[in-house]
């Protein structure tokens, strides 16, 4: 069957999460998918992850994580036979992806504008922190910085604990899947059109796109948004309660499904208790409600909980350790997880990744080879280019590839 991106061959000029985990997300979808990496040292993702035999090898787990489907080749853009390479690969692409800061590719005469005028039709997509205007344009930014920017660290965390980072990089993240979502809408306009497009993806707009009902609170009702920790701000009782073993959580968020739960835990009085009968009366009382569900719901585990909820139509979940979640059946179900057998002869073991988070019918997105050896596919590449074996083998020389 034919991927949706089949045909579509991708410039992937990006390094460590968001601009890798864009293309990765191409690649998936069936996208050919080109990874330009320096020679040498390439994609610092190669040396980054927790083990440090395979960032020795140039082979990290965060590496892994988001470049299988591509091919690596490797050019140097400082050099001029460099950049002549570059330019007649991007002669045969549909888009070009990259994260250097802005005005990088610009100084390289590598920018946008120089290299539409090789290919009309290109989809050029830069991922930066801040985007290409504004009073931080310039400046230097990872997750972290756009975390707290964003004001997302404000509102992570409870009362005690707030500002917390969110445990994984979920800017990065954020900023890869808006930047796919972008070069998609674009290939779907210049199918209809034959228009290219210059694409700015900006880690803080990616990041405060998301946060919409916390912004909503503030810009149309006038509310500060604060840290609520495990609790859901818009109902009560929905958050994480405390059971004979562990944490659950639980999302009690209609009449109905209050009604319901406190009829399952044998505590049906809450429900006539003035302090709890009414929505916004349990959000102002949330607290005590707290107490008086989690010395009922001790006489079980969360797992003993989980069931007898759901099956009321009150949702509710152990709180699980990303081991956990990854062991699930319902992850197994989905086959969610992909393994490659071996990577290139350098990693040793199997290798698993996540793919995409969605099926499609006519072919769901996997990715058609594992994450490359850095440099692995230069000559076939640039032999499919049209150069010649003397030729390549001229340009290692000139340390151009």
């Amino acid at each position: 069957m034919s991927k949706a991106l089949a045909g579509i061959r991708v410039l992937d000029l990006t390094n460590v999460l968001a601009g890798p985990f864009c293309a990765y997300q191409l690649a998936l979808l069936g996208a050919e998918v080109i990874k330009v990496e320096v020679p040498e040292s390439g994609d610092l993702a190669r040396q980054l992850g927790a083990d440090a035999d395979l960032n020795a090898r140039r082979m990290g787990a965060s590496f892994l994580a988001q470049n299988g489907g591509k091919r690596s080749v490797t050019i140097n853009l400082k050099s001029p036979e460099g950049k002549a390479v570059l330019m007649r690969l991007v002669r045969s692409a549909d888009v070009l992806v990259e994260n250097f800061r802005p005005g990088v590719m610009d100084r390289l005469g590598l920018g946008h504008e120089s290299l539409r005028e090789g290919n009309p039709a290109l989809v050029y997509c830069a991922i930066t922190g801040f985007g290409q205007q504004g009073p931080l344009r310039d400046a230097p930014a990872y997750d972290q910085i756009i975390q707290g920017l964003s004001g997302m660290m404000s509102i992570t965390g409870d009362a005690h604990s707030a500002p917390l980072r969110v445990g994984y990089p979920v800017a990065d993240t954020i900023s890869g899947i808006t930047a796919a979502f972008a070069i998609a809408s674009a290939l779907v306009r210049r199918h209809a059109t034959g228009e290219g497009a210059f694409i700015d993806v900006a880690m803080l707009d990616s990041a405060l796109v998301t946060m919409g009902w916390v912004i909503s609170n503030h810009l149309i009702a006038g509310v500060e948004p604060q840290a609520h920790g495990n609790d859901n701000f818009t109902a009560a009782p929905s958050g994480t309660f405390r059971t004979a073993d562990g944490l659950l959580n639980i999302a009690a968020n209609k009449q109905e499904q209050f009604e319901a739960l406190v009829r399952l835990l044998g505590c049906e009085s809450l429900a006539a208790d003035p302090r709890f009968a009414r929505r916004e009366s349990r959000k102002a009382n949330r607290a005590a409600l707290t107490r008086e569900l989690e010395a009922a719901l001790a006489m079980r585990t969360a797992r003993e909980w989980e069931a007898p909820l759901n099956d009321i139509g009150v949702p509710a979940g152990r709180v699980a350790t990303v081991p956990q979640a990854l062991s699930s059946e319902q992850v197994a179900a989905r086959e969610l997880l992909q393994t490659f057998d071996e990577v290139e002869g350098l990693v040793g073991r199997p290798v698993s990744v996540a793919k995409a988070g969605f099926k499609m019918s006519g072919g769901d997105p996997v990715a058609a080879t594992p994450p490359p050896a850095l440099g692995r596919h230069t000559e076939e590449v640039l032999q499919g280019l049209g150069y010649t074996q003397h030729e390549v083998q001229a340009l290692r020389e000139a340390g151009a590839i």
